[in-house]
């Protein structure tokens, strides 16, 4: 099994890109954000947990993600592998990910990296608020402190990574069809 990592702030287009390296590479895109907008759809109280967390630009618990992401590779050998979109976004994270790859003699192959300026974060979740009608992107409060969230918690992972010797970084404010064609000459 293969394991990538996208990674980079909201609005840094690895939603975009991870249906095109999934389809590619057959991989299973696991994005921890459609995790759990189906839970937050279907109600359950992980659902309704996570929905205020997220409303407010908030991390849902490690624990919670961690179990959905083991349940969801336990549940997939189907594939030639996965990309993780929006997991690990903590040191914690990444140390539980790397524990449970272990468990099973594996490791992270890469991390892809897109980075993009602040500013255009803020223009690409606002036109991405209109488009899908997402609440918690129509909030330049919320969008700020997501931003802030990411440079915090996330950023770090940067440095864990590079010392993991797998971290490649994506120029993100390319077209949509250049970062692709940079993420295939890395994987």
């Amino acid at each position: 099994m293969k394991y990538y990592i996208l990674f980079g702030p909201p609005g840094a287009g690895k939603g975009t890109q991870a249906k095109f390296i999934a389809e590619k590479y057959n991989l299973l895109h696991i994005s921890t954000g459609d995790l759990l907008r189906k839970e937050m759809a279907a109600g359950t109280p992980l659902g309704l947990q996570a929905k205020k967390l997220i409303e407010g630009g908030n991390l849902v618990p490690d624990e919670v993600v961690v179990g959905m992401i083991r349940n969801t590779f336990s549940s997939n050998k189907d594939v030639n592998g996965f990309l993780l979109d929006g997991f690990p976004r903590t040191i914690a994270q990444a140390e539980k990910l790397d524990q449970m790859l272990a468990e099973g003699g594996e490791k992270v192959d890469k991390v892809l990296s897109l980075t993009i300026k602040d500013e255009t974060i803020f223009e690409r979740i606002a036109k991405r608020a209109q488009i899908e009608g997402r609440k918690d992107d129509a909030d330049p409060a919320t969008i700020q402190n997501r931003i802030d969230t990411y440079h915090a918690k996330t950023e770090p992972l940067i440095d864990y990574y590079k010392n993991e010797g797998n971290y490649c970084e994506i120029p993100g404010e390319q077209t949509i069809e250049e970062v692709f064609d940079c993420i295939c000459k890395v994987i």
